[in-house]
């Protein structure tokens, strides 16, 4: 398909998909073995001005938006989608700062950002999962402070990041509506960082806990309007959540790619296993399946970057390819057939890091409520 991409995101689509091919493929198995973040990976994106991409222009980036950061994303998480996420998970920490930042929050964290500094976003935790208004972190005015005290869990690129979006409560008689964003720095006194999770799959990312004892910030350090926390981070989310659909896009791609290259080299009963039909109607349904959510998350994006979009569009790219990256790359795992099922070849891993795009960032059910809520109101 031809997306008629502008001269500059064919360009960021071809650099990433580059820097997969040439760099994150020939690392990612030793890094998913050994659960290793990719500094050297996330230096290569420093120097080549990928983090710009989504930052607007008066902050040292390019003013892409998120189709930009939805292609680099699908790129490089056709290399390898635990690698990826040190990127993408810096886009969702950065969006609530571009979102709803005032002047000068803009000015001293999105440089930052523009150039290679990563970020977190803090809103889930053990009792606040898809039931994201259930947090129990606090935030307690002290005069010009507050203090917060709570524990955020299963955070990407915690401990890594030098800058952390985090949602706490300020007001806990008013639930969801007492919630309220504050922005903090690695460093600060009562920020500490749980012990790195061992995961199923997208291990070369690092998740912990974010845990705040005692921590003062200054109430020059909450983003957007106190009490608009929830608001802020559901919001975040409608502009994010394409993201997470594109990393899902590219492991479905690299899935097929990887199946079909399998199946004209392997042979049963004297011809190789492409040339049958049973697999030929496999790969057309994977393929089919992929170019729309491809045509979706493209759609979807562009939408959001001329300021025209819904929670439900956002919801469906989440839903659609994250449901289509784990159908892929199960059935990736049949073509190869008991040599799928050994580390020696990536799908088996490329099925272990999809699984993870139908649960974060709303697991895929609360994803359906919000589509099926929105389809309701708005059919007359």
């Amino acid at each position: 398909m031809n997306y008629f991409f502008t001269e500059e995101e064919q360009m960021i689509k071809e650099l990433a998909h580059k820097i997969a091919e040439e760099k994150i493929i020939p690392v990612r198995q030793k890094y998913d073995d050994e659960g290793i973040f990719p500094y050297d990976i996330v230096e290569i994106l420093r120097e080549s001005d990928l983090f710009r991409i989504f930052i607007p222009e008066e902050y040292e980036g390019l003013g892409g938006g998120v189709l930009p950061m939805v292609l680099a994303v699908e790129e490089l998480s056709w290399g390898c989608g635990g690698i990826a996420l040190a990127y993408a998970g810096t886009a969702l920490g950065a969006f609530p700062i571009i979102l709803f930042g005032n002047d000068d929050q803009k000015k001293k964290y999105l440089p930052k950002i523009a150039n290679g500094t990563l970020a977190a976003f803090a809103l889930t935790e053990a009792d606040a999962g898809s039931d994201a208004a259930n947090i129990k972190t606090r935030a307690k005015k002290d005069g010009d402070y507050y203090i917060l005290n709570g524990t955020k869990q299963f955070i990407t690129n915690a401990g890594e990041a030098e800058i952390y979006t985090v949602i706490a409560l300020t007001n806990p008689l008013k639930g969801a509506r007492g919630a309220t964003a504050f922005i903090l720095e690695k460093g600060m006194k009562g920020l500490e960082f749980g012990k790195k999770e061992n995961k199923m799959g997208i291990r070369a990312s690092v998740t912990r806990e974010v845990v705040m004892k005692d921590l003062r910030v200054h109430k020059s350090q909450i983003l957007g309007k106190e009490g608009r926390g929830f608001m802020l981070a559901m919001k975040t989310f409608d502009h994010t959540r394409p993201g997470v659909a594109s990393q899902a896009l590219g492991i479905a791609q690299a899935a097929l790619d990887a199946a079909v290259k399998y199946a004209k080299q392997r042979h049963q009963f004297g011809k190789p296993i492409a040339s049958f039909q049973a697999i030929q109607h496999m790969f057309a349904d994977m393929g089919t399946k992929i170019e729309a959510a491809r045509a979706l998350i493209y759609s979807v994006a562009r939408a959001i970057d001329k300021g025209s979009y819904s929670p439900k569009e956002s919801a469906m790219t989440k839903v659609l390819a994250s449901d289509v990256a784990m159908e892929v790359a199960t059935n990736a795992v049949q073509i190869f057939g008991g040599y799928g099922y050994m580390k020696e070849y990536p799908v088996e891993k490329m099925m272990r890091d999809a699984k993870i795009t139908q649960i974060y960032e709303g697991t895929n059910q609360i994803m359906r409520n919000i589509i099926a809520t929105r389809i309701i109101k708005e059919t007359r």
